[in-house]
């Protein structure tokens, strides 16, 4: 039987040897068309159904529908395009491609649609157990399916890593899964060629030849692609983008790509292409001269079309001396005109350079001083670093053409400095923060984002010859991951300066355990305020020396002080701790029952009610100024900077709200629960017969005053025999941050990217507020009649706690995976869990519900060796991994007791 590719919207679409292409529409995509955005974001469906009308009466094939971006909520979206166009019926008669990123999209689309449609895209990114997943509902909903070449190592660029990904893919699916193999579409990645770097100019020919060997040695199998990445690299230049695609697509529909995602109305005819443009894109296209980019180049300005008229506002500073406009916008934090000041400050220097180290360095000199003096504040340089990066964009196409033609030399950078956040972490506002004050002082940085294993730092550092490394981490797992890192450095022959920064950070832990493992300079930076002090001192060759023995002076002074306080400390057995524990008088003591029982997915969240419960003061701490809100923006020094840092979150606020930026999505249960010593039984039902799940608390040791008990999260809740409830929660203001602040990091406004991530950190803890009292007066309702304003509550004036793993009352992250678990928190919200116990994504909060009305929080402090080794048998861990789960707290050394232990 003859297998082929069949489709249908209104109409049956297959796929015969006589198509030799299929033409899939991609205006209907946010992505690739800012048009197609703008009406969805504005909610005009009408116009937009129009777009797709104009894809179908232009040839194409199949729409391409994609929804992801972070101005819209990419499921409704979806769902209400859909569900309209399949009212029209001129459009509703080709297939649909339904395109996203979030399977929760894809499965909403595929519900909606009407005939068999295509699912872009699966992947082997999440894994094989995923892959099969996904690829078996696309096979229920009865969908053909695209297939990136896309693996957890990432995506395939060279073609051996595309061949062997989807030969990978092609087995699991056809042999595992049952797939039909004519239904399965591959994209083996077109990537940007004429970038000007080496290592992409033959991307176009390795896609056309993976596609070669796909169609040969995966029977059936298609192959598609979104042919508009190729010429990334030249938007703003439609003519040459079109004849690059044409190029393109003629080589490679020869190789057999029977399908691609490309704009059916503007394709240009292979033939009736300019002679020597043509030439010119099938030399890069091809990769066929080393300099085919370079000529592309020459000849492309002469088929671009008319430049764009600017008009500015007549302001009074516009008539000074470009130098001073320069440093008037730097200190400012000004962009509106930053980009023709520096082309005229260009056109005035003997070099493009002279601009960056002269008026642009001298402007930041004086930011540097103002910040240093407290005469700025850091948001206020953050805006400024904002300025200096796009007016350094400008310059560096001139300094890169400069430097081809006439091996020129770039600038003298103060220093190279390396970030990451440490691996199993996924918090990098600070280390952005860092970043961004550290190249306002000329070092250049190298940011390898978050997540970031040891050996790629490693590696990264000696490939570039970074001159310090910066780690950041905010979960206390990122302490032992700090440790381990320094070590890693150690072994493998390091000497550069390890800066160490994030909230759960300090000089004592800094002191004490990472500078033992690493033979170079180790030393903790405090803030970004200090970041630029401390750099400029370890990498200076006159105070380096000095510097650096002061500091091992001063981390031996505070290794020795800690030392003899903890001895100092008196800490109790662990049985005697338990004798001390709090005693609460369960006589007579009833709870209501909650609403439900098991999780609940809660999906009413109104983004402006929200923003009601945010609690601000964090938010300023955030950018390291000091104060209570609302007093901070009345205070005499740094009142003015807070007023306009406030002033620009409040706008912000209103676009993602006006916008609904964020997708807020939470989920919270409860379970009949009762203690059994320092553990929380949670049981299945009413009648507790079953435990459904077991929560770990730890006790404190240490020694209390007389009368002060030595409390556990355990003795907050009633013993077996007394009816009580734990509950549990997760909240996000979901994703979408990362997609927002991605899009402005890359219009080179950092300001604005790190201001997103702030506030939606702010959106997750106003969530938690929100959903507690929401528990409390109904979900729970042991407080029914709590009449509390959203300002009040910051102050915890109600009854009941919500502590969280992870935290000073049960320090063990790994007691997130219980609670995921039971609530099923990945799959009700997306959120997941790194190795590390970290919550991906950043923006999000988790922990537990506790009712009793004498419940408060605490901390459990250092742990002695007794509970630990119980604590590790009551979950059935091993000793060694409860004690790297609890590094931080231990009261002792693992190796010296195991040595110990031994002799």
């Amino acid at each position: 039987m003859t297998r082929y590719l069949r489709l249908s919207g209104l109409e049956p679409f297959v796929l015969t040897p006589d198509i030799p292409f299929v033409n899939i529409g991609e205006r209907t995509n946010v992505t690739g068309s800012a048009r197609f955005r703008k009406l969805i974001v504005n909610r005009d469906y009408a116009a937009a159904l129009e777009v797709a009308r104009d894809q179908v009466e232009n040839g194409a094939q199949i729409i391409d529908v994609n929804m992801d971006e972070g101005l819209i909520d990419s499921k409704a979206a979806m769902v209400e395009f859909l569900n309209l166009l399949a009212a029209e019926p001129d459009i509703a008669r080709v297939p649909i491609m339904i395109d996203s990123s979030k399977w929760e999209v894809i499965e909403a689309g595929l519900k909606c649609v009407q005939g068999k449609a295509v699912v872009n895209s699966i992947s082997l990114k999440e894994g094989e157990e995923a892959f099969r997943h996904q690829a078996g509902l696309c096979l229920a909903y009865g969908a053909a399916v695209v297939v990136m070449a896309f693996d957890e190592a990432g995506q395939a660029d060279t073609f051996e890593r595309k061949t062997e990904i989807c030969a990978r893919a092609y087995r699991i699916m056809t042999e595992d899964v049952g797939f039909p193999p004519e239904d399965i579409i591959f994209d083996p990645n077109i990537f940007a060629v004429a970038t000007g770097i080496e290592e992409h100019n033959n991307y176009g020919v390795d896609f056309i030849e993976a596609t070669r060997w796909i169609r040969q040695n995966l029977a059936h199998a298609h192959v598609s692609g979104g042919v508009s990445n190729l010429s990334f690299s030249f938007r703003g230049n439609d003519t040459v983008r079109e004849a690059m695609h044409a190029v393109f697509l003629y080589y490679a529909i020869k190789a057999g790509m029977d399908m691609g995602i490309v704009n059916a109305g503007q394709l240009a005819v292979y033939d009736q292409i300019d002679a020597e443009l043509r030439e010119a894109c099938e030399d890069v296209v091809l990769n066929r001269r080393n300099d085919a980019t370079d000529r592309l180049l020459e000849i492309a300005e002469r088929f671009k079309g008319g430049a764009r008229e600017e008009k500015v506002r007549d302001l009074a500073w516009r008539d000074w001396p470009v130098e001073k406009r320069l440093e008037h916008a730097l200190v400012n934090g000004i962009t509106e005109f930053i980009e023709a000041d520096t082309e005229a400050a260009r056109q005035t220097a003997d070099r493009p350079l002279d601009v960056i180290e002269g008026p642009l360095m001298a402007g930041m000199n004086v930011v540097g001083d103002l910040f240093g003096a407290g005469k700025m504040f850091l948001p206020q340089v953050v805006k400024s670093a904002r300025v200096m990066k796009q007016a350094v964009a400008v310059l560096l196409p001139y300094m890169e053409e400069e430097k081809r033609l006439s091996g020129g030399t770039g600038r003298q950078s103060a220093g190279k400095v390396l970030m990451a956040t440490v691996k199993g972490d996924v918090h990098d506002i600070g280390k952005n923060i860092v970043g961004v004050v550290l190249a306002c002082n000329n070092y250049d940085i190298v940011d390898l984002g978050v997540m970031v294993p040891p050996q790629k730092i490693l590696e990264v550092a000696r490939e570039e010859k970074v001159d310090a490394i910066g780690l950041s981490g905010l979960i206390t797992p990122s302490l032992d991951e700090m440790v381990h890192m320094a070590s890693e450095m150690e072994r493998e022959g390091f000497s550069i300066p390890l800066l160490i920064g994030g909230a759960t950070t300090s000089k004592v832990h800094t002191a004490v355990k990472i500078a033992p493992c690493y033979s170079g300079p180790a030393v903790h930076v405090l803030d970004a305020s200090r970041a630029v002090g401390v750099v400029g001192n370890l990498l200076s060759a006159k105070q380096r020396d000095g510097f650096v023995a002061d500091l091992r002076n001063e981390y031996a002074g505070v290794a020795d002080r800690h030392e003899r306080a903890e001895r100092a400390k008196e800490r109790l057995p662990l049985a005697q701790a338990r004798a001390n524990a709090l005693k609460i008088d369960w006589t007579g003591y009833s709870v209501p029952a909650p609403e439900f029982l098991g999780p609940k997915v809660i999906d009413d969240w109104d983004l402006a009610e929200i923003a009601r419960y945010i609690d601000w003061t964090p938010f300023f701490q955030t950018w390291e100024m000091k104060g209570v809100y609302p007093a901070i923006l009345d205070d005499g020094k740094q009142g003015a900077a807070a007023r306009a840092l406030f002033d620009d979150a409040q706008a912000m606020l209103k676009r993602i709200i006006d916008e609904r930026w964020f997708g807020p999505r939470a989920v919270v249960g409860f379970w009949p629960a009762n203690a059994s010593g320092d553990d929380i039984r949670l049981f299945a039902s009413e009648d507790r017969r079953t435990v459904r799940a077991t929560l770990h608390t730890l006790r404190q040791q240490h020694a209390k005053r007389q009368g002060r008990p030595n409390l556990a999260l355990a003795d907050f809740v009633a013993p077996e025999g007394v009816a009580d409830y734990i509950g549990g929660f997760v909240v996000t203001a979901g994703p979408e941050e990362t997609e927002i602040a991605d899009r402005f990091d890359r219009a080179n406004d950092n300001y604005s990217a790190i201001l997103v991530k702030a506030l939606a950190d702010r959106y997750a803890e106003a969530m938690a507020e929100m959903l507690h009292q929401r528990v409390r007066r109904h979900l729970w309702g042991y407080a029914p009649d709590e009449a509390f304003e959203p300002a009040e509550l910051i102050g915890e004036p109600y009854r009941g706690i919500r502590p969280a793993p992870g935290y000073p009352a049960q320090p063990d992250h790994t007691e997130k995976r219980t609670l995921f678990r039971l609530l099923d928190a990945e799959t009700a919200t997306g959120v997941t869990l790194t190795e590390s116990m970290a919550m991906w994504p950043g923006s999000s909060v988790s922990g537990l519900y506790i009712g009793h009305p004498g419940a408060y929080y605490f901390g459990v402090a250092k742990v002695e060796r007794d509970q630990v080794a119980d604590y590790a048998a009551r979950k059935g861990m091993p000793l060694e991994d409860a004690e790297r789960w609890l590094a931080p707290i231990l009261n002792y050394n693992p190796r010296t007791a195991a040595r110990v232990a031994a002799e």
